[in-house]
Formats: structure tokens, C-alpha cells, sequence
């Protein structure tokens, strides 16, 4: 055999070792959804803009709805006048009071819920019960038990958050996998380190997704609230927009109320990223 043989001989063996330890890409992604930069933001732009559009156009009546521009310009008219401030501190005073502390008490009760006999025995019922009943309604009630002042609507939303977080962190524990807590009991785990290392960790992802929706209920019931008895907050402003038929105002008051959620939205987001980077 000649040189020149040997030669493409190892150089072709060597190419079919290149290929055989040629990485092969990975196909374990499990349907984790990728992160795409700006989408939202570009299909806001693209609404709005053609919403502008129709109204300088005429196809979109001003009688109907008012164009982005005006929204924008009473909003801006509320910046200047400091009023923002004053609506959106009284809000964002009664929906962190109130939601922070429906959503511990929630996780609470929840917890007792799905870790205990009795608690789901007796419980249980009366969160169902109680569960189904529309909580404005129950605004009344709060109002002579707890006052007109801030009381009535820090409970209204309190008692909106409260039961969604009850819902969803006892079926995040009773969903919990029962062949980890068998495989913590066989070496020989205490009760509470089974608690804190295997059923909470696997409950997170169905509490954190219970606070996200008793965030969207404890907005809905902020606006109810305020717009019965309160002289500041977003809802108040929305509610003498629309006695006063400025619907450019009323536009720029539910503007408002998008960018809470969204920034509430937002920081929930921010919270599962971190509580739940152990997924991968």
C-alpha cells in the first residue's frame, strides 16, 4: 500500500470519527416556551395605531370611543396636575393591603387544607360555600361592619383574594407527586422536612398561579369598591368620567388600570422566574 493510500485512508476514517462525534442536538426541551423580544409591544403599537387611524378617519366615531391621542392627552393633563398620584396611591394602598393579606391567609388556610383530615373535613365545605358568592355584593355588609372609610374596601378585597389562593393551594398539594413524599417517608424524612423540601416546592407552581389570578380579581373588586364612597382612586376617577360623559378621561382612568395590571402581571412574573428556577 502507498502513502498516498494510507494518506486518504486515515484522513477518511478520521472524517467518519468526526461525524460519528458530532453533537447531536438536545430534544429534551419539554415544551418550554421561548422568550420573543418585543412581541407585545409591537402589537400594542399596531392596535393602537390603527385604532388612530379609524378615528382620524372617521370609520371610528368619536361618540363611540374617543382616539388614543385624546386618551392620551387627559392623561397626560392628570400628570401635570398631580392627580395621578393622588389616585394611584390611594389604589395601590388598598390593593397591596388587601391582596397581600387575602393571599396569606389563603395560602394559610390552603396549606391546613391539604396537609390535614380535619381541616379539609371542616373547611373545606364552607369554602365551597361561601366560594360562588359574587364578594361586590357583600360590599353592604363590610360598609356597616367595618365603615365607609378604607376598612370596607380593604376587606372586599381581601375576601375576593382570599378564596381563589384557598382553591388553588390545596389542589396544588393534593397534586403534589405521592411516590416523592413515599420516597422521603422510606429515608426516613421528618413530617415538616416532607413539607418544606417536597409538597411546597411541588405546590408552588399551583399557589403562584392562584396569586396571579386573585391579582386580577382584587383589581376588578378595587375599581368596584372605590367607585361606592371614595373620593380618591383610580375607580372614583373612572366613576365621575363617565357621570360626566368625558370619555376621554373615562379612556385614560381604564388605561391606568392596564398598566396596574400589567406591571402587577409584571412583578408576579419576576417572582415565579425566581421561586421556580429550580425547573430549569
Amino acid at each position: 500500500m502507498s502513502k498516498a493510500e494510507a494518506g486518504s485512508r486515515n484522513d477518511a476514517s478520521q472524517g467518519t470519527a468526526e461525524q460519528e462525534l458530532r453533537p447531536v442536538p438536545y430534544r429534551g426541551g419539554g415544551f418550554r416556551p421561548k422568550r420573543v423580544p418585543f412581541a407585545g409591544v409591537i402589537v400594542f403599537i399596531v392596535l393602537i395605531g390603527l385604532w388612530e387611524l379609524g378615528s382620524q378617519t372617521g370609520v371610528i366615531s368619536d361618540l363611540v370611543v374617543p382616539a388614543p391621542s385624546e386618551a392620551f392627552a387627559a392623561l397626560a393633563y392628570l400628570v401635570e396636575s398631580g392627580q395621578i398620584w393622588l389616585h394611584l396611591g390611594a389604589s395601590l394602598q388598598r390593593l397591596v393591603i388587601g391582596w397581600t393579606l387575602g393571599t396569606a391567609l389563603g395560602i394559610a388556610v390552603g396549606l391546613m387544607i391539604g396537609l390535614f383530615s380535619l381541616a379539609r373535613a371542616g373547611l373545606l365545605p364552607l369554602v365551597s360555600a361561601l366560594f360562588p358568592i359574587p364578594k361586590i355584593a357583600l360590599l353592604p355588609l363590610f360598609v356597616i361592619w367595618f365603615g365607609i372609610g378604607e376598612g370596607s374596601k380593604v376587606a372586599t378585597i381581601l375576601f375576593g383574594s382570599f378564596f381563589p389562593t384557598v382553591i388553588a393551594t390545596y389542589g396544588g398539594v393534593d397534586n403534589v407527586d405521592r411516590t416523592l413524599i413515599r420516597m422521603g417517608q422510606s429515608f426516613g424524612l421528618s413530617w415538616s422536612s416532607i413539607v418544606r423540601k417536597i409538597v411546597l416546592p411541588g405546590a408552588m407552581p399551583a399557589i403562584l398561579s392562584g396569586a396571579r389570578i386573585s391579582a386580577s380579581i382584587a383589581i376588578i373588586l378595587l375599581v368596584a369598591a372605590e367607585m361606592i364612597g371614595a373620593e380618591h382612586g383610580i375607580g372614583a376617577y373612572v366613576l365621575m368620567a363617565g357621570s360626566l360623559f368625558a370619555t376621554d378621561q373615562l379612556l385614560a382612568g381604564v388605561a391606568l388600570l392596564s398598566v396596574l395590571g400589567l406591571s402587577v402581571a409584571f412583578i408576579i412574573g419576576r417572582v415565579e422566574r425566581w421561586v421556580l428556577r429550580w425547573r430549569g
